[in-house]
């Protein structure tokens, strides 16, 4: 795992909830912390009203209206009012910092400036604006994955689609780029194992708790996420996945990362929400393609054909349009140098001109070529030296290597 990614390995990790330490200057207040926890589980991620509120009143004056039941508009109260009853954002607290969770929000060092943006990016399918805070669990930092990749694709993945992922999340991890993906089935899993094959750092995002395991037939990869690399999610803990929170979580891929990569999206695959998102907030949007028959691989078709997404085929197209200026460059793909290919323009025309089986005299290759006596006798003794002649008694005939 490249260490500019995990925390400082000789300072052990600060286990108390994060309302009871010493802050530094210009680290959000208590109460702030508390008050994002506290809007965190009263309403769901990306709720537009939420996100204009927040941005308009502050998370403290949000919470306070709420906890002593005042309306702020748009009707927050009436649908926040059965989880008032429960709400114990300072237990939270105490209960993710014994899990070795931790609660990053606006203005802490680890805080992703990079989501930001999602406060001006507007509106996708009714979800919006950037997170209220983020549950992480691992020791990787978020504010390390500004240049990470994301690589997202349908769930019931082809084995060309699980294996072009596998190598994508390889390439880009082995370079020390953080792959960034959703813990699921399919392409998701094939990106995460593929930075996990090359001991690179890879996150997932999901749509329920960090102390979850969803799917649960991932149990196993998001235990080794959380112990070597980051699990993040803006639910609290204990949270159960929902189809709304799941397009609320793909924001979050999209905004952390510099580029997304879309491996196999079918028409109506979620991928296409975060591939959306990318576009929405200006970032590198890449598609690989797949046979043209291939329903599986219609959405990325289409992405491609509209000019929303770059077609790219391997790890090294990928990191080359996410890195910076210079760095990654691919060189284009050519077949192979042949002595062919050295001769001048004339020489090809003799060499064109000298036949295959049977032999023919110089006279004889000159009215072939078109060209002068004196020229095609020395353009004959070069291609005799290059080996693609050969001569005999009979004549010039072609070399076996001028066959190749």
């Amino acid at each position: 795992m490249s260490e500019p990614y995990r925390s400082t390995p000789d300072t052990p990790p600060d286990t108390r909830p994060d309302h009871t330490r010493d802050r530094t200057p210009g680290e959000p207040s208590d109460r702030e912390r508390v008050a994002r926890v506290a809007l965190s589980r009263l309403t769901e991620p990306g709720d537009p009203r939420i996100a204009g509120l927040t941005a308009e009143l502050g998370a403290v004056e949000l919470h306070q209206a709420l906890a002593h039941e005042r309306d702020p508009g748009n009707g927050v109260l009436t649908d926040v009012a059965e989880r008032l009853a429960t709400m114990e954002p300072e237990r939270d607290l105490e209960i993710a910092a014994r899990l070795g969770i931790r609660f990053v929000v606006p203005g802490d060092a680890e805080w992703p400036a990079q989501l930001d943006g999602l406060g001006s990016a507007g509106d996708v399918q009714g979800r919006t604006g950037a997170p209220l805070g983020l549950w992480a669990r691992g020791p990787l930092r978020l504010d390390g994955l500004d240049g990470s990749l994301a690589v997202v694709g349908s769930r019931s993945a082809t084995t060309y689609g699980a294996d072009v992922a596998a190598s994508i999340g390889a390439c880009a991890a082995g370079a020390g780029v953080p792959v960034v993906s959703g813990a699921a089935f399919g392409i998701d899993q094939a990106a995460h194992r593929g930075a996990i094959a090359v001991d690179g750092p890879t996150v997932a995002v999901l749509a329920c708790g960090v102390d979850r395991a969803y799917p649960a037939a991932h149990r196993s990869l998001l235990a080794h996420l959380a112990a070597e690399g980051l699990v993040v999610s803006e639910l609290p803990p204990g949270s159960a996945p929902t189809r709304l929170r799941f397009l609320a979580r793909n924001r979050l891929i999209a905004a952390l990362t510099r580029g997304t990569v879309v491996v196999e999206a079918a028409v109506r695959s979620g991928a296409l929400n975060t591939a959306n998102w990318a576009g929405r907030l200006n970032r590198v949007l890449m598609g690989v393609p797949g046979p043209v028959t291939s329903a599986p691989s219609q959405g990325v078709h289409q992405l491609v054909r509209t000019g929303a997404a770059t077609l790219v085929t391997s790890g090294e197209d990928v990191l080359e349009l996410i890195g910076v200026s210079g760095a990654h460059l691919v060189e284009e793909p050519r077949g192979p140098v042949r002595q062919r290919d050295r001769l001048s323009l004339r020489q090809q025309q003799v060499l064109d001109a000298v036949p295959v089986a049977s032999g023919a005299r110089s006279d004889s290759i000159a009215r072939a070529a078109g060209l002068g006596l004196v020229e095609v006798r020395s353009g004959l003794v070069r291609l005799h030296a290059l080996g693609l002649v050969d001569e005999g008694p009979d004549g010039w005939r072609l070399a076996a290597l001028a066959h190749r």
